[in-house]
């Protein structure tokens, strides 16, 4: 079977409503790196659209004005029309002309004209804007600019001192495939038990280009190592310098012991990261606030998280990675593909799947809880969120992996969460501490109905039992998929 079009259904009907108005529009489409922003405009434009798209270079003027012109030839855009730019200022001027003339521009990479040396551009660009906003029924075309890193895009389009401040007609911020989206994915070209499901999400999360790289390279449905090898480890694998191509070489290095150890410490305070960078580069330890700062707020690619129901100023912040591919990366892949000259092959993506297996862990719960919250959103299933699941710690060590709240039903449900079936099942009387001592915590909930729950990739006959003999609901990934899988295969 081919592949197809994943998901994106809402985000495919906007983009195509905007582009049939037949009049000048000016579309944000934001997203990290592979989610699918490209590919949602190529859908989007109808056959016979007339299109230039490019992708802007992180370079200088003339850099960016080469790769213009060369786009300009592969699209096949006639010179004595539309000449070739040589200035900044004649690009805008080119965006400008091709929107008049019925095109689709689509500038990809964006934010790089936040860069002091292009940073000119905006301005330039906004004086055509101006123009066409005026007589926006006539003008067919119009503007599209993708870009992934939020603050930059937010800084270029949306700051008030910024030269194209409130021009934009329309924004899109593509997240992640949801899991039904992965699993129709899976349901095509794979299998969809629990631990693939587990493993390949662990690995991908809702990025579509992933599974597409594994399935072009024939894998997708293959045992762990074998697509471990062949993705990450082979000399043509598609995804062995993606972390750097994507991200990390963007950053210079200069947080590398801040997202390593994040990445294998998931969870950790702030006392316990200023103690890590301390002891493996004291040059680093004054400057850990302002790069946590960055990590949070520019590249979104760590966050805090404090307790459920903390309040704001409480100083009890875990620190995250927020993308799983860059977590199972940094946790269990890049050591081993580095070590690859070195070492045998068969040892070092061993040692890879080993601690995939340990990244996993932490992986289940946040899928479990995207579960639950898409459960909820698409009306599947009779528990109803009222608020986001997020986990609670205190100082007594009470742990709860997730709380999920239906305030309007009155229901509590505090959730563990384990990789292994047997670990699960052992650590119920434990758990039994952590629920008693947040009870006590929230007398609040006195009055409601509180459901404890245990989950696990899979659970046979014998566990299902016991847990539930200890007076918990067993849930596994069957039971959390099986409506969404109904769903993919019917439609809504």
């Amino acid at each position: 079977m081919p592949w197809g079009f994943y998901g994106r259904n809402d985000e495919l009907h906007r983009l195509q409503s905007i582009l049939a108005r037949n009049r000048w529009y000016f579309v944000k489409v934001t997203g990290r790196r592979r989610i699918g922003k490209t590919a949602l405009i190529q859908r989007a434009l109808q056959a016979g659209q007339r299109v230039f798209y490019v992708q802007v270079p992180d370079s200088g003027p003339v850099g960016v004005l080469s790769a213009v012109a060369d786009q300009m030839d592969t699209f096949e855009i006639p010179a004595t029309e539309f000449p070739r730019p040589r200035t900044l200022q004649e690009l805008a001027r080119l965006v400008g002309s091709l929107a008049r003339a019925g095109y689709a521009v689509a500038l990809d990479e964006f934010q790089y004209f936040n860069r002091e040396r292009l940073r000119d551009f905006c301005s330039l660009l906004q004086a055509e804007v101006d123009q066409l906003s005026a007589q926006a029924s006539r003008i067919p075309g119009g503007l599209l600019v993708l870009g992934s890193i939020h603050t930059e895009m937010a800084a270029l389009l949306q700051e008030r001192h910024a030269p194209l401040y409130n021009r934009t007609t329309d924004e899109l911020e593509l997240g992640h495939l949801d899991v039904e989206s992965v699993l129709e994915i899976l349901r095509q070209h794979a299998t969809v038990d629990p631990e693939r499901l587990l493993f390949l999400w662990s690995l991908f999360e809702g990025v579509p280009k992933f599974y597409r790289d594994c399935f072009e390279q024939g894998v997708l449905r293959a045992p762990r190592r074998e697509l471990l090898e062949r993705a990450f480890f082979a000399s043509s694998s598609p995804l062995r310098t993606e972390a750097d191509n994507w991200f990390l070489k963007e950053l210079h290095g200069r947080y590398d012991a801040i997202l390593k150890f994040v990445a294998r410490k998931p969870g950790c305070t702030n006392g316990e990261l200023l103690e890590h960078v301390r002891q493996v580069s004291a040059d680093t330890k004054e400057q850990v606030g302002g790069y946590l700062k960055v990590l949070i707020e520019k590249y979104r690619i760590i966050e805090k998280r404090l307790p459920i129901f903390a309040r704001k100023t409480e100083r009890q912040g875990r620190y995250y990675l927020t993308d799983n591919f860059l977590r199972a990366w940094l946790a269990a892949l890049a050591s081993p593909v580095s070590a690859m000259a070195f070492r045998q092959l068969e040892l070092v993506v061993r040692q890879a799947d080993e601690k995939l297996a340990e990244v996993e862990g932490l992986a289940l719960e946040k899928l479990v809880a995207t579960l639950y919250e898409e459960r909820s959103r698409k009306g599947i299933g009779e528990f109803r969120l009222t608020e986001r699941i997020q986990g609670y710690w205190d100082r007594a060590d009470t742990e709860i992996d997730m709380v999920a709240v239906a305030g309007e039903d009155e229901i509590l449900r505090l959730v563990t969460c384990k990789r292994s079936p047997e670990k699960l099942v052992a650590d119920l009387p434990r758990f039994d501490g952590h629920v008693a001592r947040f009870v006590a915590a929230f007398p609040r909930f006195g009055g409601w109905k509180i459901e404890k729950i245990a989950v696990a990739p899979s659970l046979d006959e014998p566990a299902r039992r016991r847990i539930v003999e200890r007076g918990y609901i067993a849930e596994d990934l069957h039971d959390l998929t099986r409506d969404l899988l109904v769903r993919s295969r019917t439609g809504p």
